[in-house]
């Protein structure tokens, strides 16, 4: 079945299926090429380079945009009469660019592009291989003369020598004889033009410093960012396999080689471009040109770097491999190529170089320019992931946030509150990068932007960090940093309530929850709005949290810790009230209310705005531009209060909210799943994803359809177009992460690792690997059943329970749980362990109620 052009020309077929490795875009389609580009996005978490075709520039078509990690600056802007400073990750001199021409005898010939005016395309095929993280691209040209002419390129982003790319170009020359011309470049000239509704703003964050010719193969191009000072330098090396001449290109910010080759019928030519890229930001160098000159100087050839680049895959793909034990089904192997393409692109955004980086994770990866490269709390969705198969990895993208724990304490000392205050989008050091107006484009007018009163973002923090505890038992990180992360974040929340003498409660007031569409009353001369449930609820979580992590300090640090934080007794007691007289809003039905009085705003007219707008996922956008507001009506961009049951357990849940004397029925859930799901818009790929995780519990059977539409969120391109800004990582991650813990019920509290399996049968087994606390486990789901193998070696024995069933497995063990049906007093199914077999650990049962609830109890 093909999709449509974006251009209204013929239809363009959907990715080629070869195999569960293998991504095919057969044909060249101008309108899709933005989507292509960023899922054919190639990097090592260091650095990365958009798919775009090595002869294009920035044309409306194509934008080969380069990036690393941490590099943001910042331009000055004037908006919607307002004065703005705007940090943004700066897009790199591109080093991709490859341009070819067929001479005739009397006059240079033209170059060869897709685009172009009269050599034109007869075939084009582009091909993403998963497995070795290489990009191969197929062209065939026909000019006006009818010379054909063959283009075969491949290009990595090598994973093992993270400073490191290559592009490989063959030509061949099918039918005529002749004079080719190669001209291979650094283009220093970039801007940041990637994202439509950005380009009325500053957009030259490059400053070229130099270009020069390092030696008959080699140039170099240095530049530095205009306000963050930042050196960028990139070194080229271009090689011919057979003679040919050569002459140094050299314009304004632009320098490289240009490559003239004798051709005869049938004959190819082979063209390698090997890049370093360096910047000021890198550890252990003098300088970035000598670096990048240095480390040209080491580089071998492209088929000797891609078999270490395809080794040093190899070697990832083995901690996060997941795998079906019966592949083969078109089914099963589609969804397994969307799985790992969303693998693929978290693992080029965050990889192991990024223990020396000090970098978070970019809502949007390093495949475009939306969001301006910001970090939101995409953590959330994307830390369960990496800490149960590469825990120093997400220890070193969790020091992001803890180096950043004094710009948060002056954040909210700025704001008249103690503790710290976590910014709902962080850029280079830590400081509120939320845009202050934002571009609707369907009225082109600037509004004022109030998200940055999404104060939940520290919650998000504090919840990675005691999960991450609780996945490792990484006791140094938390004493040395995590636990005062966590402690000054509950002293910023419980600034941040006041009493309610007529609820004897104490409520949070001025906030915008994850919705974001609800930012203010009607009305009312200020933002914000009162109690959202899932700020209140995750808020008490963290009170209740604190005191658990100054028990489990070693009594030396917790001693300091209340010492250095001037934390008294007094304090600690008014957390602990708080985390017992917290409100929460209700509906009359139990339902819990999104915000306190939601109920009152008015119903949104749906027949008539679904008969009126095919999309309604931006009916903020809309309703501004027929002069309405969004926060009149009660309508949610995204999952809001359901994200408390994403997070936690129904039966943690219940408990949590026990503690403050209210009751969670659980013949409420479903009434609360139906009643957000009929006012949501899914706004945001994590919409789809937390609405399917939270439906896939209620019913497993049918979860895999709610799993699909999120895991292709981005490979559809559910939003009409943002792909092509940058994929959507916390949904690529949270797919992972929703079939490990939906499907085997995966869970980790109470320093146990918990199985609730629950996945379909017919399609055989579900095979993937995990780390926790340690020791290497291969985890397989089959139905109800799950085994769980620890791989022989050194370690200790780590908790693994499955309902009421808690064993202890050490190196070399091996456990098979089965979760059954049992029925209880008020006709409701729960879920029960059965102990299938025995590993070679003693089997223990749960001591108390207190050690916690089954995973996955939600609902019945």
């Amino acid at each position: 079945m093909s999709t449509p052009s974006r251009d209204g020309n013929a239809p363009v077929p959907p990715p080629r299926p070869v195999d569960a490795w293998t991504v095919v875009f057969e044909g060249f389609d101008p309108g899709d090429e933005g989507r292509r580009e960023a899922l054919c996005t190639l990097g090592n978490g260091y650095l990365a380079t958009r798919g775009a075709s090595p002869e294009c520039s920035a044309d409306g078509v194509h934008y080969p945009g380069t990036y690393s990690a941490g590099v943001f600056n910042r331009l000055d802007d004037e908006l919607g009469g307002r004065a703005v400073t705007t940090e943004s990750m700066v897009n790199l001199p591109n080093w991709l660019c490859t341009r070819i021409a067929v001479d005739d005898d009397d006059r240079s010939g033209e170059w060869l592009d897709p685009l172009g005016s009269s050599v034109r395309p007869t075939e084009h095929r582009v091909t993403l291989d998963l497995r070795r993280g290489l990009l191969s691209r197929l062209v065939r040209f026909v000019d006006p003369d009818g010379r054909r002419i063959t283009l075969r390129q491949r290009r990595f982003v090598h994973m093992g020598h993270h400073h490191v790319a290559g592009l490989q170009t063959v030509v061949s020359a099918d039918n005529w004889s002749g004079r080719l011309r190669i001209r291979s470049e650094i283009d220093g000239t970039v801007t940041n033009a990637g994202v439509a509704r950005y380009r009325q703003m500053a957009d030259r964050h490059l400053q070229v410093d130099g270009c020069r010719e390092v030696d008959r193969e080699t140039v170099l191009l240095t530049a530095r960012t205009t306000q963050s000072g930042i050196l960028v330098a990139i070194a080229a090396r271009t090689r011919a396999d057979r003679p040919a001449g050569r002459v140094l290109v050299e314009a304004d910010g632009r320098v490289g080689h240009e490559v003239r080759v004798d051709l005869v019928d049938g004959e190819s030519v082979t063209i390698e471009k090997i890049v370093t890229v360096v910047t000021s930001r890198d550890v252990a160098i003098s300088h970035p040109a000598a670096a990048a000159v240095d480390l040209i100087g080491d580089a071998g050839g492209f088929d000797e770097l891609l078999a270490s680049h395809e080794m040093a895959w190899a070697q990832l793909w083995r901690r996060f491999e997941v795998e079906p034990a019966m592949p083969g089904s078109v089914t099963i192997d589609d969804t397994l190529r969307t799985l790992r393409l969303g693998l693929f692109h978290v693992l080029q955004t965050v990889s192991p170089h990024d223990l020396d980086l000090d970098a978070g994770i970019p809502a949007r990866g390093l495949h475009g320019e939306a969001y301006r490269g910001h970090v939101f709390w995409d953590e959330l969705f994307v830390l369960p992931v990496l800490t149960l198969r590469m825990p120093v990895l997400a220890r070193a993208l969790l020091h992001y946030r803890t180096r950043r724990l004094e710009t948060a304490r002056r954040s909210a000392r700025a704001a008249g509150l103690r503790g710290a205050m976590f910014p709902w989008q962080s850029g280079s050091d830590g400081r509120e990068e939320a845009q202050t107006v934002h571009l609707n484009p369907l009225s082109g007018r600037w509004l004022p932007d109030p998200s940055h009163l999404q104060r939940h973002v520290g919650l998000a923090v504090a919840y990675d960090i005691w999960t991450y505890y609780q996945s490792t038992a990484d006791l140094e990180f938390l004493a040395e940093h995590g636990a005062e992360t966590m402690l000054e974040i509950a002293r910023f929340f419980a600034s941040l309530t006041s009493y309610d003498p007529l609820l004897d409660r104490f409520r949070i007031r001025g906030v915008v929850g994850p919705d974001e569409y609800s930012t203010r009353y009607p009305g009312a001369d200020e933002p914000g709005v009162d109690d959202n449930a899932y700020t209140n609820v995750m808020a008490v979580w963290l009170f209740r949290r604190a005191q658990e992590v100054l028990d489990t300090l070693p009594s030396i640090r917790r001693v300091e810790l209340v010492e250095r934080l001037g934390l008294t007794p007094a304090e600690l007691l008014h957390w602990s009230t708080l985390s017992r007289r917290m409100y929460v809003p209700f509906l009359p039905s139990g339902i819990i209310e999104q915000f306190h009085d939601q109920h009152r705003l008015a119903e949104l007219d749906w027949p008539q705005y679904r008969l009126r707008y095919d999309d309604l996922q931006r009916l903020d956008r809309i309703l501004e531009a027929e002069g309405r507001s969004v926060d009149d009506v009660q309508v949610s961009k995204q999952a809001d209060v359901l994200m408390l049951f994403y997070l936690m357990s129904a039966d943690e849940l219940r408990e949590l909210l026990g503690g403050l004397g209210y009751a969670l029925p659980a013949a409420v859930i479903p009434l609360t799943i139906d009643h957000y799901l009929a006012r949501t818009v899914h706004g945001s790929t994590l919409s789809a994803l937390v609405h399917g995780w939270v439906l896939a519990r209620a019913n497993r059977e049918d979860a895999l359809d709610h799993f699909e539409r999120a895991l292709r969120s981005d490979l559809a391109d559910i939003q009409g177009g943002t792909t092509a800004e940058g994929v959507h990582l916390a949904a690529m991650a949270g797919s992972v992460d929703l079939l490990q813990r939906c499907f085997a019920g995966l869970e980790t509290r109470h320093d146990t690792l918990w199985f609730n399996p629950h996945w379909p049968e017919r399609f055989g087994a579900l095979e993937f690997a995990v780390q926790y606390r340690g020791l290497p486990l291969q985890v397989r789901v089959s139905g109800r059943e799950v085994r769980v193998s620890a791989a022989a070696g050194p370690g200790g024995a780590v908790r693994v329970g499955c309902g009421s069933d808690l064993r202890s497995l050490g190196p070399g063990d091996s456990a098979v749980f089965r979760a059954a049906t049992t029925f209880v007093p008020d006709g409701r199914p729960r879920p029960r362990a059965v102990r299938a077999q025995a590993g070679a650990g003693n089997r223990t049962r749960r001591p108390d109620a207190s050690s916690g609830p089954a995973p996955g109890a939600l609902p019945p």
